[in-house]
């Protein structure tokens, strides 16, 4: 590895990083809906203050009030993802040295993890997630070393928290793909196997025909993904104080891979991260490798040691143990999130003591999973929630100077 080449490299990433960024109540909640336009619904909360001061209700820029959205894809949907990651993240046992059928070590070092976390805000913890790109194809229960994930694996992913995202069925990228098949096929397997729609798409890389890369973007956008990840588009850094357009989302991801130093990938990209939390307003940031196993997968991969290292000075620094301003999230969950809170209207109407807040919500695509706004609450009164809409999940902090309500619809 070049370590002049490296340090050349943080220096620019940190540079675009600037560049990017820099009651009596008069109506009970069982009232009479007011109009509203086709497919919106209309949900109310109503909250008790402590005092007759002045509340703003605004829109949280990201999901929990975070500073930063991080979003780490594993590709190719390796064994490792299930054997080291995801007890890493979500607590456990990891799997000690696993030989796979390719003869790489896609284990870990066999010790048991606490965890990764962050709060909502609300005094619950979250476990770090990632997201899985897979090839349909690919996934299956044999051979027993097998060097992919099975289906109960990726449901288990899936349930707890993952994403999982369409990267084509075969992985397929030389002359003579048929890009729209593969696109197709991979979703239809993936519904037929788990029960859900994939709605982003990853570019699988290889050898292939001239733009073969716009060809696959085409067919993803033709047939129902959302975003697409490719080799180029907008940056892995995106700003989001203010509204972003989603719209059919061409966007690139950094890639993260192990070098002949130790750590030196992990320290890297830390060094990135800690530029981003001293920005003044809030990003998204998205990542991605193959493996994470003790091996380095293809030479395309992070080996264990240096992803648990990355991930666990993560949690220490932003984490719930740390400042608490990261929100480490897969890239459709994060997506999700922006697209809803651009298009929720926030109304208020306070009467002494008691506000309710009126929230008109947009038509929200069927295939779409994650469906939660969170919400900041500034007055210098504390307050408690009442009432709310009945098909509402809702936690929230009313007390101190970081008052927040997070709503699942």
């Amino acid at each position: 590895m070049n370590m002049k080449s490296d340090s050349l490299k943080v220096v620019m990433l940190c540079s675009l990083c600037l560049l990017y960024l820099f009651k009596t109540p008069a109506f009970a909640l069982t009232d009479s809906i007011p109009r509203k336009a086709a497919g919106e619904k209309v949900v109310y909360l109503k909250l008790k203050l402590s005092s007759m001061a002045a509340v703003t209700v605004s829109k949280a820029p990201l999901k929990y009030n975070k500073h930063l959205a991080l979003s780490f894809t594993l590709d190719d949907g390796y064994r490792s993802a299930f054997l080291t990651a995801y007890p890493l993240l979500h607590g456990g046992r990891i799997s000690p040295p696993f030989p796979d059928e390719w003869k790489n070590d896609e284990g870990g070092d066999g010790s048991y993890s606490a965890g990764l976390f962050f709060s909502d805000g609300c005094a619950h913890a979250i476990p770090f997630r990632l997201g899985i790109a897979i090839n349909a194809a690919g996934i299956g229960e044999l051979p027993v070393n097998r060097g992919h994930l099975s289906w109960p694996e990726v449901h288990t992913l899936y349930q707890s928290g993952w994403d999982i995202l369409n990267h084509g069925y075969h992985h397929a990228t030389k002359h003579g793909t048929d890009y729209e098949n593969e696109v197709l096929q991979n979703v239809s397997l993936v519904k037929n196997k788990l029960g859900f729609t994939m709605t982003q798409f990853i570019v699988p890389g290889g050898e292939g025909d001239k733009d073969y890369q716009k060809a696959y973007e085409q067919a993803a956008l033709k047939n129902g993904s959302f975003s697409v990840a490719s080799v180029n588009g907008a940056e892995p850094l995106i700003p989001v104080k203010d509204t972003v357009n989603l719209t059919s989302l061409i966007y690139k991801r950094d890639f993260m891979s192990s070098g002949n130093i130790p750590l030196a990938t992990a320290k890297q990209r830390l060094s990135l991260l800690d530029s981003l939390m001293r920005l003044t307003e809030p990003a998204w940031l998205h990542e991605f490798t193959h493996g994470v196993g003790n091996s380095n997968l293809w030479s395309l991969s992070v080996v264990f040691p240096e992803f648990k290292y990355y991930m666990t000075t993560i949690a220490g620094k932003y984490g719930q143990k740390g400042t608490d301003k990261l929100w480490m999230a897969p890239w459709q969950e994060v997506y999700e999130y922006i697209w809803l809170r651009d298009r929720v209207k926030i109304e208020t109407t306070q009467k002494g003591q008691e506000l309710i807040i009126k929230m008109i919500l947009p038509e929200i695509p069927d295939t779409f999973r994650h469906t939660a706004i969170s919400l900041n609450i500034q007055t210098t009164s504390s307050f408690d929630l009442i009432s709310q809409s009945s098909n509402l999940s809702v936690s929230y902090h009313g007390k101190g100077d970081k008052k927040l309500i997070n709503i699942n619809l």
